[in-house]
């Protein structure tokens, strides 16, 4: 089971990660990568690197063909699958392992077991797991309501309906069995309880192949929209040593009774005191760098070291964790637009220095949707619960990526918000009412547009070696008088302000400019301002209005419904474009008349490509 090189069957961070993991170790690592990622900066960090193939990823990054190909290509004796793509995929485990090759992860018949939710379960009962109750779906008794309706197989919330009385549960059944057949050819479905106001608490484990099994805490991951986490911490606050114990305890149970190895995580939801088990991920997680930062531990050293055999390196009585950390996910994405996934070039980014960072993103990058639209991860620790939060809050003030846009601002607000500040978030916190404000796009603060002011001002000053072409308000015979900068934001909002010789800019601060704009990220949030030109009437260059319609998303133009001239009425569909798996409706903003339609069916447009403008009947 000994092995000096290790191909990496991932990309962006965590293949930077696990490359670095096996450099410490003295492994030789192999990068792979699409031709969408032949020039990312993991692929340069790794030992050597081998081409999968195109960028979409069935062509690439989830062919095990491919990757076995490149493991035997570059002399790999091992395969580190990282999260997402095949990572818990067994029958890639199984063919791994077929070839001759040590698969870094538990073995193809836990993955098996564990995989699906239904076999899961009956495990997890066996072991003496809290689960939820559970219903015959043709048979849900009348005071069972809420119950959620969830496919056996995969993940991501694909395939899972709530239903909160009888009448609903036939076609949430019929709806979910129709998503979860398409997404994994499987349609089988469980109907549980619903816990409201559920808490996700999740405990990581670890075994060995001589039957060691220990856990190294707990963390929280309540912040989550659409199944999707944003916000990770360890250890979870609030709970009592005896719900501590029993996550931990029958976590290490449940690990024992399936015979694990390697890194796991047993995911609970925890309400009203108690807990109940929800499934089991059988691979590292995203947010494992907050169990690392409470204990000490590098979670993918000690997987290199199972992997070979090895026992883990501390016992249970020997892990210890100390403070609070606290990571968010930085997505390119728009939070308040549904959070869309973006694309784009990336003009700068600039990352925090008093925080660790997990990125393989820099500036003059490609951001593509052919992938996950994470970008990165900013994680911090502090004494405690509060003292995290607070560096958290200062570690995204000091972050900026100009030319895609991100969920900085958003995760900014929501860590600085009095609602997370108190503990007071469960899973279904993002998606009700209670986070509206956050969802609602923030306006310019004052200060952030002076602030762009005055950049501008030292921007433009310089313009020239004579006075008469400064804009520094020299006047012949006279006092200086202030520098008068106006400046115009994305909104058409005008902003003026004067400035003088004792004005100076704070250190630190982020801002790109070119000849007619500066943009400045401001808690996380990018704004752009530009320099009014009279040439065009005080209106920005290029600003789309309210009769404009532009793709949210770089994709597909898969239908368009009307043509030029035509009436429109408010709401009637103008044409739709596919991205990422999903179709948008592009809706007429009242009524009209069609006087430009901008794309044709089938072709790809970038993001905010005008496709039809509507003018006002």
């Amino acid at each position: 089971m000994k092995f000096s090189s290790v191909l990496v069957a991932n990309r962006g961070e965590i293949a930077r990660r696990v490359i670095l993991a096996c450099r410490e170790a003295g492994l030789r690592s192999i990068a792979v990568y699409s031709d969408a990622d032949a020039d990312a900066p993991y692929v340069r960090f790794a030992d050597d690197a081998v081409r999968l193939g195109p960028t979409p990823a069935t062509e690439s990054y989830l062919s095990i063909e491919r990757v076995l190909a490149a493991a035997k290509e570059s002399g790999a004796e091992a395969i580190h699958p990282g999260y997402g793509f095949l990572s818990e995929r067994a029958e890639f485990a199984r063919a791994v392992t077929e070839a001759g090759l040590v698969f870094i992860g538990p073995t193809a018949e836990v993955m098996d077991a564990m995989g699906r939710k239904d076999r899961a379960r009956a495990i997890a009962e066996r072991a003496g797991v809290p689960v939820t109750p559970q219903f015959d779906a043709l048979a849900v008794p009348a005071d069972a309501y809420p119950v959620l309706v969830k496919a056996a197989a995969g993940g991501g919330g694909k395939g899972m309906r709530i239903v909160r009385e009888a009448a609903g549960l036939a076609a949430a059944i019929e709806a979910a069995g129709r998503e979860a057949a398409a997404a994994f050819g499987d349609d089988t479905l469980l109907v549980e309880k619903y816990v409201e106001a559920g808490r996700h608490v999740e405990v990581q484990v670890f075994g060995d192949t001589a039957g060691n099994v220990v856990h190294l805490f707990e963390r929280d991951c309540s912040v989550q929209r659409r199944h999707q986490k944003v916000v990770e911490e360890a250890p979870a606050y609030g709970l009592t040593d005896e719900l501590r114990h029993t996550l931990h305890e029958s976590s290490v149970a449940l690990c024992r009774e399936v015979g694990y190895t390697g890194a796991g995580t047993v995911e609970f939801l925890v309400a009203d005191g108690r807990a109940y088990f929800l499934e089991m991920n059988t691979r590292l997680q995203v947010e494992h760098p907050v169990t690392e930062e409470i204990t000490g531990l590098d979670l993918v050293q000690w997987q290199l070291l199972v992997a070979a055999g090895e026992p883990l390196p501390l016992t249970q009585d020997e892990i210890t964790a100390t403070g609070h950390a606290m990571e968010v996910r930085v997505y390119a994405e728009d939070p308040y637009a549904g959070f869309l996934p973006q694309a784009g070039h990336v003009l700068d980014a600039a990352w925090p220095l008093g925080a660790r960072v997990e990125t393989d993103l820099g500036a003059d990058q490609e951001v593509s949707t052919a992938y996950d639209p994470m970008l990165g991860k900013i994680v911090v620790a502090g004494a405690d619960r509060e003292d995290a939060r607070r560096l958290m809050v200062e570690a995204l003030d000091d972050t900026g990526i100009f030319g895609v846009t991100t969920n900085l601002g958003f995760v900014r607000r929501l860590v600085a918000s009095p609602d997370f500040a108190d503990g007071d978030v469960h899973t279904a916190w993002l998606d009700s009412d209670a986070s509206i404000d956050l969802l609602t796009p923030p306006n310019l603060p004052a200060e952030a547009a002076r602030t762009a002011a005055l950049l501008w001002a030292g921007f433009t000053v310089s313009a020239g070696d004579s006075p008469w072409s400064a804009g520094d308000g020299w006047r012949s015979a006279a006092d200086p008088a202030p520098t008068r900068i106006a400046l115009i934001d994305e909104s058409g909002a005008a902003w003026e302000f004067g400035f003088t010789d004792d004005d100076e800019l704070e250190d630190g601060l982020l801002a790109i400019a070119d000849d007619d704009s500066v943009t400045i990220a401001w808690q996380g949030q990018n704004w752009r301002l530009e320099a009014p030109d009279p040439m065009r009437g005080g209106h920005r260059a290029g600003a789309a209005t309210d009769a404009d319609l532009v793709s949210p998303m770089p994709g597909t133009v898969l239908r368009i419904d009307v043509a030029e001239g035509e009436t429109v009425a408010l709401g009637q569909q103008l044409g739709v474009v596919e991205a990422m798996k999903m179709e948008l409706a592009m809706l007429a903003p009242y009524d009209g008349v069609v006087s430009h339609v901008g794309a044709a069916v089938g072709e790809q447009v970038p993001i905010k490509h005008l496709l039809f403008t509507v003018d006002p009947a």
